[in-house]
């Protein structure tokens, strides 16, 4: 029995690993439907790249840096216990690929290609385990001293903070630091209105991304003891919520509909084996209005061009669902408890500005070595031809 339990727990995370693997295909995909026809290759490219590079370094130092295991041992010690530990590590890594995956959409159609790359390493080799590695497992002690000062623990069970709240408050800087696109805002106040290149794409990378959520979520587990059917209902709540408010708010625009499930997907993402499915649905319905209130002031007011609004849809929801865990987590709001408030803030506060300084740290480096920015000609090009030198839709074949 106890060797069908480890191969159980192995095929389980296995599974979550490969939907969250498939979630890859859904940022792909609603970068590719929102940019510009000029740079679909680009959001193509980039982000089966990343997803490579983040593997490699994941492997070989980031996983090492957050859990403090290494993988320098024979094939046969790592196929032990059905090789557990190989697949929660390819599980864990679906998630910390995912912060360049974020990061891609906000600084889409006009990042050069390898410094992008480079930024990738650093942040999946170094800044996002030791968030992990800080916030999951307790690295340097510090859920011992969060318990001491506020006598609570933290909580976040499936990343609302450690991935998406992170991935998006790194992306902030970048953006800044890169710059709005040519031509977006002009001297005279216009503002171009650089829309969707694909409505029918968009809404694939978001039904893809929402249908692996689940994985995300529920496998985070990590064994099928734990799993739990809460989880997956609270996921659907909030899913529902983000989208009928998010519908409502814009005004029936899709852009806003098919980004208001992963809003509240998003934010539910820290409490979901806590909350009551009402519970859910409210903080997945408060998500999708932080989306649309937030991308409408940053493109509009603010004049920061975050293209597919990875910081409001992350980095604001993500916060949110962190704040939330400790709000809708209580037992007086249908709650299975355990949660504390007080904890959940300072937690939030911590991954934010953690996520803010290497931002800057490491778009600023790289934008003062390197150049972080394709030049005028190249951009109005386009980053499928002046990178990949092919358009997503070729007019003719080639004649020789």
């Amino acid at each position: 029995m106890e060797q069908l339990k480890q191969g159980t727990d192995a095929l389980f995370i296995l599974l979550g690993a490969v939907m969250v693997l498939a979630m890859h295909a859904g940022f792909a995909f609603l970068e590719l439907g929102t940019v510009r026809g000029k740079n679909q290759v680009n959001a193509l490219v980039k982000i089966l790249v990343d997803f490579c590079v983040s593997t490699i370094v994941y492997f070989f130092v980031g996983y090492t840096v957050a859990y403090g295991v290494d993988f320098y041992a024979g094939a046969g010690t790592l196929a032990q216990n059905n090789g557990y530990a190989l697949v929660k590590f390819f599980f864990l890594l679906t998630f910390a690929a995912a912060i360049p995956a974020i990061i891609s959409g906000g600084i889409a159609e006009r990042a050069k290609f390898g410094p992008q790359l480079l930024a990738t390493a650093l942040i999946v080799g170094v800044f996002y385990p030791l968030c992990e590695g800080v916030m999951w497992a307790n690295k340097f002690g510090f859920g011992d001293w969060l318990m001491r000062v506020t006598g609570g623990t933290f909580h976040d069970f499936a990343g609302s903070l450690v991935v998406h709240a992170f991935g998006g408050w790194v992306a902030l800087p970048a953006v800044l630091i890169l710059g709005a696109r040519r031509n977006r805002y002009r001297k005279d106040g216009a503002m171009s209105a650089h829309p969707p290149s694909s409505i029918p794409f968009l809404a694939l990378g978001s039904w893809i991304l929402a249908v692996g959520w689940f994985g995300f979520n529920v496998m985070s587990a990590q064994t099928i003891d734990k799993i739990s059917g809460l989880v997956a209902v609270n996921s659907l709540m909030a899913l529902a919520g983000g989208t009928l408010v998010a519908v409502l708010m814009g005004r029936n625009d899709p852009g806003f509909a098919y980004n208001g499930p992963l809003a509240g997907l998003v934010a539910v993402c820290a409490g979901s084996d806590i909350m009551h499915p009402a519970g859910a649905l409210v903080v997945g319905g408060i998500a999708g209005a932080i989306f649309v209130t937030m991308f409408t002031l940053t493109q509009n007011k603010w004049k920061i061009d975050d293209v597919l609004g990875v910081w409001p849809l992350h980095g604001l929801c993500g916060a949110w669902g962190g704040i939330a865990a400790g709000i809708f987590g209580q037992k007086a709001l249908g709650g299975v408890g355990g949660v504390h408030l007080g904890t959940q803030l300072i937690g939030t506060v911590i991954v934010v500005f953690f996520a803010l300084a290497t931002g800057f740290a490491v778009y600023g480096l790289l934008h003062r070595v390197l150049g972080l920015r394709l030049t005028q000609e190249e951009e109005f090009d386009g980053a499928d031809l002046s990178i990949h030198r092919i358009k997503a839709s070729p007019e003719q074949e080639v004649s020789w």
